[in-house]
């Protein structure tokens, strides 16, 4: 069968699509990834065939300011709007939750990062005729492309689900409100666009035929849709292993990894002082390995005689190596460093990382300070808990079990090609 992936123009994004991608592929169907012409090259770069559609990003039609970054509330919770599944039902408002879903979130997030590649993606199906579409849940418009050829569609989770579950609070609130008041901002954009290319619009559209989910069940947020268990497969691009990491410690290692795609590209840089932290570890008998952006790098005060800072490693080869892992909470991180079973200090900052560091501390396998709070004695206070408490390996441990309980992405080939041939 033929397989369409489309994605935003995002390096971790396609990364969690990458190997499902090549299961499908090596199970003998065509595979093809449609994206935005920048993020062709990072495409190619993983084996897999690219398609660029659309054009440079830019506001939808009617409206001239630039899209805007989704807020952060105090740096504890998902995106606002989205911020609604960390707060009781019974405060959640109708009124509060339509304007900021409506008039902020539609315009400036689905629209504008889906528009500018809809009708060219669209122009793709129709010439290529995909069976299956498998779409991010940003990316929507591979959802009306689907629609609009008659192919299956799924929706591939890259962290918790708080799209679905904060749609599951909107649609609760929308239906019981009087017929007048039941707009739905979100679902008549949708609807139009179906209708334009030759499809119909359902909630289908929005959460997918059904949701490709990686997280294990402990670290889930679970909207009313149909899951489908995928096991975390690591993945972060094409790397060369160094020759030192080859070899066994000397002593516990421990990795301190805060991303690229969120924390180092803050305009100040990283939210955690690395110097301070640094320094704060320089008397653990242990050896650091510091992955730190080089601009970055050239900040440091200094670098104590038990670290190692490097530009890049990869990252399922370093953390299979460590005693315990200082991260920023990303999924990739997180879910490849439970994969080797090893204890976690997050320090997540925003998006989907406050959300995903407490539920890993919930489960006893680490231990989470937010960034802005992370000063270097504090990190090294919870480094010497995480060695010196057996408890943390443990948890961790069944952790791991969870995950590799779930379906490999091999094994979840014959679900997807049973919903295509549907």
């Amino acid at each position: 069968m033929r397989v369409l992936f489309t994605t935003q123009p995002g390096g971790t994004i396609l990364n969690a699509m990458v190997p499902l991608a090549w299961a499908l592929r090596a199970a003998g169907h065509d595979v093809r990834v449609a994206s935005w012409p920048e993020l062709a090259d990072v495409i190619t770069r993983t084996g897999l065939t690219a398609v660029p559609v659309g054009r440079t990003q830019h506001a939808p039609p009617g409206h001239d300011d630039p899209p805007e970054e989704p807020s952060y509330p105090d740096h504890r919770g998902v995106p606002e709007p989205y911020d609604v599944i960390e707060r009781p039902a019974a405060e959640i408002t109708w009124d509060d939750l339509k304007a900021r879903f409506d008039a902020a979130h539609v315009t400036w997030f689905y629209k504008a990062r889906n528009f500018p590649f809809l009708a060219d993606l669209v122009d793709f199906a129709r010439h290529w005729r995909p069976d299956l579409v498998i779409w991010e849940p940003m990316s929507p418009a591979g959802a009306i492309a689907a629609s609009a050829v008659g192919a299956a569609q799924v929706r591939l989770l890259w962290s918790v689900d708080y799209f679905g579950a904060a749609r599951d609070h909107y649609r609760r609130l929308r239906d019981r409100q009087p017929a007048h008041d039941r707009v739905d901002h979100l679902a008549d954009w949708l609807a139009a666009y179906a209708r334009k290319y030759g499809g119909r619009f359902s909630e289908e559209l929005v959460t997918g035929q059904a949701t490709i989910e990686q997280l294990p069940p402990s670290l889930r947020v679970a909207a009313d849709v149909e899951y489908i268990p995928m096991r975390y497969v690591p993945y972060g691009g094409p790397a060369t292993l160094p020759k030192w990491l080859t070899a066994p410690p000397e002593r516990p290692r421990v990795a301190l990894t805060l991303g690229q795609a969120v924390v180092a590209e803050r305009p100040d840089g990283y939210l955690v002082d690395l110097s301070d932290v640094l320094d704060a570890l320089s008397d653990v008998d242990v050896e650091v390995v510091a992955t730190i952006a080089p601009d970055a790098q050239r900040k440091l005060r200094r670098v104590p005689d038990n670290a190692r800072v490097v530009p890049f490693l990869p990252l399922h080869a370093l953390t299979a190596t460590c005693a315990a892992v200082i991260h920023h909470a990303g999924i990739g991180t997180m879910c490849t460093t439970t994969l080797d079973g090893v204890p976690q200090l997050a320090l997540p900052w925003n998006s989907d990382q406050p959300a995903l560091a407490r539920k890993l501390a919930e489960q006893g396998a680490g231990l989470a300070i937010p960034a802005y709070r992370a000063t270097g004695d504090a990190v090294r206070d919870s480094v010497l808990r995480l060695l010196g408490e057996p408890s943390f390996r443990e948890r961790v441990g069944a952790l791991r079990d969870e995950m590799l309980a779930m379906p490999t992405p091999h094994e979840v080939v014959p679900r997807l090609v049973e919903l295509a041939a549907g």
